[in-house]
């Protein structure tokens, strides 16, 4: 024992008294600080070996920050201290209880004994001092730090092994979600507060009744009910707090298998990431490590447990996932993934539906509403907007407008580059900046440590300040883009004649037009008030405002175009029925409600609107049907049809049936043969009376004789004066 004290009596220097004693302590975790208090005592007791080495106590500096702290962690800012301190040649010994003490890491252990083989420091631990600066010394402490890592690899194996054997036979406990708790002797038991079990009671009747977890949040709003949680942290840790329920929790509730009874362990994983970070990804279930079903009392059954997992997918699928920014896919929604609400300012996701066969998209804004089961933001037909932001997309690419477009990157390009000539100068001062407080550093005596410490600490801010300046000029370069080439500009405007072919073409599908819009289009935001006000805005900062009138409701839709209205009430002045939805469904006019018209809808168009049908027309002309004009004239209706059918009494046809109204007996009066006054229209009228009178009669008769007497007198054939008499 007395040869071990001299040679570390021989290892120690004066050059290495002259200088400072890092003692380090450190627990890995608050609860072995609490409870391993022999362990802390221990550690604090390594001063008492460094005085005996000849460190006075007062040049003793102890380290401990990182109590409660990992040494896997290398962000530690103990460690870094020391880490610093030995660097800059402050330290003649670093002290530990053990290697574990400094590092589990091996990176973070050989960086250090690099560090104090070159100051010249000296490592002393529980069984001996070490230089570094030795071969065997160092090979010795190497040896430690990797067994010191592998150690804390074999005991986080063992604890996770007896980790997965306890809960392969579902005896390990594990946290409970709201609900279940622990009883006296470890099993799982219902929380013996009723009120919480008749809130989770409520809540899986809730969904029952309502189909989602929006309509489950929404049932518990309007009741005016709070949701128990168990608070996990804080000075109240393990008590229950009530709130009102979210969404959010609402799916933890029903994705939790642990409410049927079962006890599952393994359903997700961690991976750790750069920077100390960890991510949690779930697993599917045909990889969970345990799954033992009736393993104490729960609220549901299994089944109901896989049913209403299925019912979330359904209505996954039914409302959209989507939250951000997409890629463009194969549906008719032109601004998939583009279109921002003007109210909230969040991104509006795409639902679609059928009419007339078609599928319509719709854009809603519904984040905040699924949130918190309230109404939706804002949602609108997402057709009239389409077409509209397309048309405005070939408007826009033109050659002229390309031009000036171009023109317009030119001046922006410009003041790009004064703006980036600016940025480059302040990055040139930050860096001339911390090139000085470098020089600063560097002339300072290093005895002087007040000093020295303030001018290393201003070094460090002006190196994060160059640092920051240098990421924001090329954040923001990048933002700006680089000039345009003249191949760039060449194929810009060749666009314009392109574009509107394969815009309107309709063999290009719908995910090429999207892909064809993103190219120009920046973002689309809607805001809905008396008119639907469409703000696009182009890529390279430039943009347009539409307005659009509301879409029409669903009661409007159903009604008819008052064209359409104005049409049927002029044909109905001449034309039946029958006739009318003919002429309607050959000029391809529609309904309201169906592809094309029929008498039904006529008749309830007709109805509707007030429309006189045709009947009514001609009667209110003053035509008479056929009882009335039979009546009229003094014969049978058999005889009035006949008539009418040879064309002797003007009629018109009033249905589809054929039958007719007749005009007034009036229409009938015929002049007279012989002296051309008119017959009167009396019921004796019969169809062939040709003379007013009887003097009438006699004097054509005369007339008759005395033309066939001169007639035969000069040779002329009977039947020519006969027709010459009758001229006359």
């Amino acid at each position: 024992m007395l040869h071990v004290n001299l040679e570390n009596h021989l290892k120690v220097r004066a050059s290495h008294l002259g200088r400072l004693a890092y003692l380090y302590v450190r627990q890995s975790t608050l609860r072995q600080v609490l409870e391993n208090t022999e362990s802390t005592k221990r550690q604090y007791a390594l001063r008492e070996r460094a005085v005996a080495l000849g460190w006075p106590p007062e040049r003793i500096v102890v380290i401990d920050r990182d109590l409660g702290l990992s040494g896997k962690d290398s962000d530690r800012e103990g460690f870094q201290e020391l880490v610093a301190a030995v660097g800059l040649g402050e330290v003649g010994v670093v002290l530990g209880l053990e290697v574990s003490r400094l590092a589990r890491s091996s990176s973070d252990w050989h960086r250090l004994l690099e560090i104090c083989a070159l100051t010249d420091t000296l490592i002393l631990d529980e069984d001996g001092l070490y230089d570094p600066a030795h071969f065997n010394d160092r090979l010795l402490l190497g040896l430690k730090g990797t067994m010191s890592e592998a150690e804390l690899h074999v005991l986080r194996a063992r604890l996770i092994g007896g980790q997965r054997a306890k809960a392969a036979r579902g005896e390990l406990s594990v946290k409970l979600p709201v609900g279940l708790v622990h009883d006296a002797a470890g099993r799982v038991v219902l929380d013996p507060d009723l009120q919480v079990q008749e809130a989770v009671r409520t809540f899986f009747a809730a969904f029952r009744r309502t189909g989602s977890a929006t309509g489950t949040v929404r049932a518990f709003r309007e009741a005016g009910l709070l949701f128990p949680r168990r608070l996990s942290t804080g000075p109240k840790k393990g008590e229950v707090a009530w709130g009102p329920l979210l969404h959010s929790r609402a799916l933890r509730v029903l994705k939790n298998p642990r409410y049927t009874g079962a006890f599952v362990y393994g359903r997700s994983e961690t991976r750790h990431l750069a920077g100390g970070k960890e991510r949690r990804r779930p697993l599917p279930r045909e990889k969970w490590h345990t799954v033992i079903l009736e393993a104490h009392p729960g609220y549901l059954s299994w089944e109901e447990y896989e049913a209403n997992l299925a019912r979330l997918r359904e209505n996954a699928q039914a409302n959209g996932a989507e939250r951000r920014k997409s890629p463009p896919r194969e549906g008719p929604a032109l601004l998939q993934g583009l279109v921002l609400c003007g109210r909230c300012g969040g991104r509006m996701t795409v639902r679609y539906y059928m009419r007339h066969g078609q599928v319509v998209p719709e854009y809603v804004c519904q984040r905040e509403g699924i949130e918190r089961a309230e109404p939706f933001c804002q949602r609108l037909v997402g057709a009239a907007i389409d077409r509209a932001v397309g048309d405005l997309l070939v408007e826009t690419v033109t050659p002229l407008a390309l031009e000036v477009a171009l023109a317009v990157q030119e001046e922006l390009e410009a003041r790009a580059g004064e703006a980036d000539g600016l940025r480059r100068k302040q990055v040139e001062r930050a860096r001339y900046e911390a090139e000085l407080a470098q020089r600063r550093y560097l002339l300072v005596s290093p005895e002087n440590r007040l000093v020295a410490d303030s001018l290393e600490a201003d070094w460090n801010h002006k190196l994060r300040a160059l640092a920051d300046a240098e990421a924001d000029y090329e954040r923001r370069r990048e933002a700006d883009g680089g000039p345009l080439s003249e191949a760039e500009r060449t194929e810009i405007l060749a666009l314009a004649t392109d574009f509107p072919r394969l815009w309107r073409d309709p063999a290009v599908p719908q995910r090429e037009r999207k892909r064809m819009l993103r190219l120009l289009v920046e973002d689309v935001t809607l805001l809905r008030g008396e008119e639907v006000l469409v703000q696009v805005r182009f890529r390279g900062g430039a943009s347009q405002s539409l307005r659009l009138p509301l879409p029409l409701s669903a009661a409007q839709l159903r009604k008819v175009d008052p064209v359409v209205v104005a049409e049927v009430d002029r044909l109905l002045n001449d034309h039946s029925d029958a006739e009318i939805v003919d002429i309607l469904n050959a000029q391809g006019l529609r309904p309201g409600v169906a592809e094309h018209f029929s008498l039904r809808i006529l008749y309830c168009l007709r109805r509707t609107y007030g429309l006189e049908d045709r009947y009514a027309r001609l009667r209110r002309r003053g035509l008479l049907t056929l009882e009335e004009i039979s009546e009229l004239l003094g014969t049978t209706p058999a005889t009035v049809k006949v008539w009418a059918r040879e064309g002797h009494i003007p009629s018109q046809v009033y249905n589809d049936k054929g039958q007719r109204l007749y005009e007034r007996p009036a229409s009938l009066e015929r002049p007279c043969q012989w002296c051309g006054r008119p017959i009167p229209a009396v019921p004796s009228l019969r169809r062939g009376k040709k003379w007013c009178s009887q003097a009438c009669c006699l004097a054509a008769y005369g007339s008759r004789k005395r033309a066939a007497r001169e007639a035969g007198s000069q040779g002329i054939p009977p039947a020519v004066a006969k027709d010459s008499c009758s001229i006359v």
